[in-house]
This record gives C-alpha cells, sequence and structure tokens, in this order.
C-alpha cells in the first residue's frame, strides 16, 4: 500500500505515575504486576526509565539464567529450584520466555503452566513473556522486568525459551548461567560445535535416572567444558546429574549454584559482570533499532558514555539517533 512514511517514534519523555523503588518493594505481587503492565505500555519512557535505573543500581538478589534445548525439562527443573529456594526461605520471582503467539504476538504461556506455584505465596511470583522477534529468546520488556524483579527478589530464575544455538541472551542477565542438556539427544556435540560450552557457569544433565546414557553426557560434557573459553578464570563449570522428578542429584546441583555465587561475590566478579552486560544490553538494543552503524553513531556521539544509568543512556542514544534519521529524511 501506499501513504507518507511514518516517522520514527522517539522515546517519550513524559512522566506518567510510576511508582519509586521503595513503594514497590512495599506493593507486594499486585504492585509488581501493575509496575510491569505500566512497563510494558510505556516502554522507554522517561519514568521507566528512571524506575529501571533505580533497580539496576539496587540489585537485592541474584539472577539465575536457565537455558537449553526444547524438551530438556526446563520447566519441570524450573519448579523442583523454585521449591528449593522456597524451603530455604528465599523469595523468587521467575520470569518465563515463552514462545510467541502468531496471532497476537503475546506468550503462549506454556512454559507458565507447567511450573506449580501457590497463588497465596507472597514469595513467589511467576511472569511470562513472548520472546517476539528476538533470536536470543529475551525481548527488551523481559529484560526490564529481570533487573526490576532482581531488585525486588532474593533470587530471580529466567527461563528461556529454548531455541537452541540462539540463547545468548541470557548471558547478558544472568549473575550464574545454567545449562540443562538430555542425556542421548545429541546436544552435547552440536553444543561444543556452536560455542555454547562458553556460556554456562554450571550444566545439569536432565533425566538422570535412565542410567548409562545420562552419565555418558557428563563425560561427555566435562571434556567438552575443559576446551571451552572462560570468561572468569578460576572457575571449572561442574556437570551435575539430576532428575527434577525423583529429586536425585538437586542437592549436588544446589551446592555447585552456591559455590558459584561465592565465587562471583570474590574480588568484584559479579559487579564487572553486570556492567558488562548492562552496555551489552545498551548495545543490542541500539542494534535491533539501528543498526551496526547507528550503535557506532552513538558511541561517536558520546551520549554512551554519559552520567546516568543504563536506560536513561539508552533511552538518550535511542532518541539521538531516531532524531538524525528523521532528519535525514
Amino acid at each position: 500500500m501506499g501513504g507518507a512514511a511514518q516517522p520514527i517514534p522517539r522515546h517519550d519523555v513524559t512522566r506518567g505515575d510510576f511508582p519509586d523503588l521503595p513503594s514497590l518493594r512495599a506493593g507486594g505481587k499486585p504492585g509488581l504486576a501493575r509496575a510491569l503492565a505500566r512497563l510494558e505500555r510505556a516502554a522507554g519512557t522517561a519514568d521507566a526509565a528512571r524506575l529501571l535505573d533505580a533497580a539496576d543500581a539496587a540489585p537485592k538478589g541474584e539472577v539465575l539464567g536457565l537455558t537449553g534445548p526444547p524438551g530438556v525439562g526446563k520447566s519441570t527443573l524450573t519448579g523442583a529450584l523454585v521449591r528449593m529456594f522456597r524451603d530455604r526461605g528465599l523469595t523468587v520471582g521467575v520470569v518465563a520466555v515463552d514462545p510467541s503467539s502468531m496471532r497476537s504476538g503475546g506468550a503462549l504461556l506454556g512454559d507458565r503452566a507447567r511450573i506449580p506455584s501457590d497463588p497465596e505465596d507472597g514469595g513467589l511470583f511467576i511472569r511470562s513473556f513472548a520472546a517476539r522477534d528476538r533470536l536470543g529468546g529475551l525481548s527488551e520488556l523481559a529484560f526490564g522486568a529481570v533487573v526490576l524483579m532482581r531488585a525486588l527478589f532474593d533470587r530471580v530464575i529466567v527461563e528461556t525459551v529454548g531455541v537452541g544455538q540462539s540463547e545468548a541472551d541470557v548471558a547478558l542477565v544472568g549473575d550464574t548461567i545454567l545449562l540443562a542438556v538430555q542425556p542421548a539427544s545429541g546436544d552435547a556435540l552440536q553444543f561444543i560445535k556452536a560455542g555454547v560450552m562458553e556460556l554456562p557457569d554450571v550444566v545439569a544433565v536432565t533425566k538422570a535416572d535412565i542410567g548409562p546414557a545420562a552419565r555418558r553426557a557428563r563425560d561427555e560434557l566435562e571434556s567438552a567444558l575443559t576446551l571451552a573459553s572462560r570468561e572468569e578464570a578460576g572457575w571449572t563449570s561442574p556437570v551435575a546429574l539430576i532428575s527434577s522428578q525423583t529429586g536425585e542429584g538437586l542437592d549436588a546441583l544446589a551446592g555447585h549454584l552456591s559455590a558459584h555465587s561465592a565465587f562471583m561475590r570474590q574480588d568484584g566478579r559479579l559487579e564487572r559482570r553486570r556492567q558488562v552486560q548492562a552496555e551489552a544490553r545498551i548495545e543490542a538494543a541500539l542494534r535491533s533499532r539501528f543498526g551496526t552503524e547507528g550503535v557506532r553513531a552513538a558511541r561517536r556521539s558520546g551520549v554512551l558514555g554519559s552520567n546516568g544509568g543504563p536506560f536513561s543512556r539508552e533511552a538518550a542514544a535511542a532518541n539521538l539517533l531516531a532524531d538524525r534519521l528523521q532528519s535525514a529524511r
């Protein structure tokens, strides 16, 4: 169809009715649900950026990124981890990334439906997000939700959609990356070829109750991990054999996760990882809208290095690039 070209939208800078972080912390699950709905309606506004920057600057808990191929049992494992954390008295937020509906573009809610939860449990909050057009699995709204929930909960679990080799987005939010692998599936060899073995901090071989095939998968993965280039020197990614159905190996997995958490809290490692993640998320968001040249232009402008939180700097860079493109028309 013909017609005039539509202008590239700027990020809205009007003020709205977003809560501040203290009131959000006091508002419980209903307050968080309302805040996430507002973020969805007003993504990119100044108030949204202020709230997310405040949350980014005041993390309460840690983020566990759970990834792996479809059918590996990520939702079942998420449910087991939720029960384990809640039994220890920890509050838990879950971001379950689902496939997008072809009709509405929203989440199909498959993963959320498979994670058991008690609606009366005030210490557990589960929210599904559609992957939308992000091959890496996490939409911009999901990124913001993780940062917000990290400021509210002791643990945040991010369960990805499971699209295989494109799951790198989870590395932009996870303090610990947990890769789930199913035995006798050939995944270990494919992960080695794709370089996925550079991502996980801990690996879980699911369905350990099937026996020898699970042990072979563990041995293959341990060998693959010795060849992977690791971001954090001094950490060797352990492999746990687990069965979410029987509970086998879950205590050992919990020990590996706790050990990695303690490792990351030494020598400023966790702060460095989060800083690198924030900068990478900004560039990924700008690249998706303006391409690689847009990211270069934003760098040259100096706006990315300006003062302020990551979400405000992203909005400023997006507005600058949108204005330049509009002027060039």
